[in-house]
């Protein structure tokens, strides 16, 4: 069975006469994708960069594993969890950071599989949406892909643009291979969220708030990316990456 075979949708969504519209939406919405999150995290005092030198080097080295791990577990356990509906998984994120961050790091990536299961099973909520079966191999893959896209604790506008550009069709791929892809990235991302959580009852609240806007960041992620996707098998990949690239880029300034 090939990658094509594989994708099925549930629910075929009425094409989009115009994607141009479309297209201009989901780029606003790439570029204040961690507005929100930045904020929170500029409230948070210190930064993060000082956290970061509070957590000990033997943990650093813990992070990715841990990272590769929670992945596996996550995949593992995609489409088992009941459906939580439009807020459930909030509450069930934030209940989850408050818990890791109450302990420390230790606890803290305890806490990652469950974190990341839950982030995962929103992202399938998203590729469902967009007309997707998330139980197909190349979908759930698809999926995991999403933890790839950057950090939203990055400065800038914290998505990798590769991520959404490079390839805008669905294939099969080895898990494996797929969660090695990602992982570094994840784990870049959530080492910044440990350390964040590294003291123990302050964590406990940043651990919270950081899982609320994880949350929130890939699961817009997923939305711009299975909607991009859907748009690129109506109108072509080419044509909506270019037009989805020029959205993106800043304006040019010109001299009179």
């Amino acid at each position: 069975m090939n990658g094509m075979d594989q994708t099925l949708p549930v629910s075929l969504p009425v094409p989009v006469a115009d994607p141009g519209p479309r297209i201009a939406e989901l780029a606003r919405r790439y570029k204040r994708a961690n507005g929100p999150v930045m904020r929170l995290v500029n409230r948070m005092g210190n930064t993060l960069e000082n956290q970061l030198s509070v957590v000990p080097d033997r943990y650093r080295g813990h992070v990715e594993r841990a990272t590769a791990q929670a992945l596996e577990t996550a995949y593992g356990l995609a489409g088992r969890a009941p459906d939580m509906g439009e807020r459930g998984p909030m509450m069930a994120v934030l209940a989850s950071g408050a818990a890791g961050g109450a302990g420390g790091l230790a606890t803290s990536i305890a806490e990652l599989p469950v974190t990341v299961t839950l982030i995962l099973n929103a992202i399938r909520a998203e590729a469902r949406a967009a007309g997707y079966d998330p139980d197909t191999p190349a979908v759930r893959e698809e999926c995991l892909r999403v933890f790839g896209a950057g950090s939203p604790l990055a400065s800038d506008d914290g998505i990798n643009t590769s991520f959404l550009t490079a390839r805008l069709s669905i294939t099969g791929q080895a898990v494996q291979s797929v969660i090695a892809a990602v992982a570094p990235r994840l784990a870049a991302a959530l080492g910044q969220k440990l350390a964040a959580q590294a003291v123990p009852v302050i964590g406990a609240v940043s651990g919270a708030a950081l899982n609320a806007a994880f949350l929130s960041y890939y699961r817009e992620v997923a939305r711009i990316r299975f909607e991009l996707l859907r748009l690129a098998e109506s109108h072509g990949a080419e044509p909506v990456l270019d037009a989805f690239a020029a959205a993106i880029s800043p304006p040019r300034v010109t001299r009179a």
